[in-house]
């Protein structure tokens, strides 16, 4: 174990083996670091926080720090954060707002300056959150989801698994699995076939997801008509995860930004005596 002679560190703070603190650094009471952790300077790791094995932290980042919110309790949540994190520089993570719950990160995900995860957020893994990016509270974001630089994403949303959130994107509803959000319309533009062929899917599963997709966004159906076809024509693989996180959507999901089939756009206003004309997509 190294500590630089600057840091401040707690005689009760849980320190692993081969933990590495820097310059400056602060780690309260109240804290477990795990083995292998690397803190560079003026890292801030708060009470109430856990951090796993092989942790990389940068400049500046405040791990745990209390709720941004109106009434704080006097006993928060906790910050729990898994194995083999890159946390780069004034990153700031918060704690969850009831002492039972927490904030919680899970393995390898990639939290790029400026981050920041509110409080009750929880990350899957291999997450990956660029710049400026902005999680308010209660956000789930699912394992391997991309979220763009300086996208704001809307409290209680869900951001699905190998989603891609394109930068300034500004989200008020789930994002469902796979799915590409354009980050100038926030909406809908199809799947992330770059990452789905990352993680290693095939062509047969694309083409049953984009199958999937279309009865979501293209079929016109209601959306409890929607669900059930989902339910029965993609019960197994992973197209059976539109259904599972559709289904327990409370926000409902970005829009498309395609214009659906049959739709009409106004192109000038109508005169007195002149009908507006109209143009039919379809």
């Amino acid at each position: 174990m190294s500590i630089h002679p600057s840091a401040v560190v707690s005689p009760s703070a849980q320190i692993g083996p081969d933990v590495s603190i820097g310059p400056f650094c602060i780690v309260e009471s109240g804290t477990s670091i795990g083995s292998g952790c690397i803190f560079e300077s003026r890292v801030v790791v708060k009470e109430g926080t856990s951090l796993g094995a092989n942790n990389h932290v940068y400049e500046g980042a405040v791990i745990g720090g209390l709720p941004q919110h109106v009434h704080v309790p006097d006993r928060p949540g906790r910050v729990v954060i898994g194995e083999g994190n890159t946390i780069r520089e004034n990153v700031t993570v918060h704690r969850a707002l009831i002492s039972e719950h927490s904030t919680t990160i899970g393995d390898n995900c990639m939290l790029m300056v400026g981050v920041h995860v509110a409080h009750d957020c929880r990350l899957g893994n291999r997450v990956i959150v660029t710049n400026n990016a902005m999680l308010a509270g209660h956000v789930h974001v699912d394992d391997r989801a991309f979220i763009s630089g300086a996208a704001g994403v809307h409290q209680f949303c869900r951001v699905g698994a190998l989603a891609m959130v394109g930068g300034q994107a500004h989200l008020v509803k789930d994002v469902p699995p796979y799915v590409t959000v354009d980050g100038l319309s926030s909406m809908a533009v199809g799947l992330n076939k770059i990452g789905l062929r990352r993680a290693g899917y095939d062509q047969a599963a694309i083409r049953e997801l984009m199958a999937a997709y279309r009865v979501i966004y293209r079929s016109g159906l209601p959306w409890e008509e929607l669900l059930e076809q989902l339910r029965i024509r993609f019960p197994t693989g992973p197209a059976a995860l539109f259904h599972e996180f559709l289904s327990t959507s409370a926000r409902g999901i970005v829009s498309e930004r395609r214009a659906p089939p049959g739709a009409t756009i106004k192109l000038r206003d109508a005169v007195e005596d002149e009908p507006a004309i109209r143009v039919k997509f379809g």
